[in-house]
């Protein structure tokens, strides 16, 4: 199971559906997709949110 982390949206543009966020660790940057937010309604994310994810390996 991956460790969840905690960051903050370093910017996230709608229209293309991705973004990157800024971990608290100061680890890279890391990319996240609309795809990957769980949340109720439109998945979406702003500028500045402070945000808690895991990391998994992309295909």
């Amino acid at each position: 199971m991956a460790t969840r982390e905690k960051g903050t949206v370093k910017w996230f543009n709608d229209q293309k559906g991705y973004g990157f966020i800024t971990p608290e660790s100061g680890k890279k940057d890391v990319f996240v997709h609309q795809s990957a937010i769980m949340s109720a309604g439109f998945r979406t994310l702003a500028e500045g949110d402070k945000v808690e994810f895991s990391v998994e390996q992309g295909p």
